[in-house]
């Protein structure tokens, strides 16, 4: 059983900052891309960034300059750090991993989400 935890939601100021990680725990398995997405009621969920396992990094045009994702291998554990957030940054962050068990399956698997506000 694999599963991912996020951490490090919360209420912020404009113009502030977060630092949203995410581990996955379990037993016997490997990891691919990791990636954060967000969502806010009535719409979709939307990539907000993602990285490879080599590092590779892509971001939303809305986030490119704030935000930086990283990961730590060993630690089996991605990061999102957001800067200069806005109001419009608000919603429920969500990360995502493309983890295979060994000798089992591939499967993309999802956190719980944690809530980011950002309101004066």
């Amino acid at each position: 059983q694999v599963q991912l935890v996020e951490s490090g939601g919360g209420l912020v100021q404009p113009g502030g900052s977060l630092r949203l990680s995410c581990v996955a725990s379990g037993s016997r398995f490997s990891i691919g891309g990791m990636g954060w997405y967000r969502q806010v009621p009535g719409k979709q969920r939307e990539l907000v960034a993602s990285v490879t396992s080599d590092g590779g990094t892509n971001y939303a045009d809305s986030v490119k300059g704030r935000f930086t994702i990283s990961r730590d291998n060993g630690k089996k554990t991605v990061y999102l750090q957001m800067n200069s957030l806005e109001p419009e940054d608000t919603a429920v962050y969500y990360c995502n991993a493309d983890i295979t068990i060994w000798g089992w399956s591939r499967a993309v698997y999802w956190g719980q989400g944690t809530q980011v506000t950002v309101s004066s």
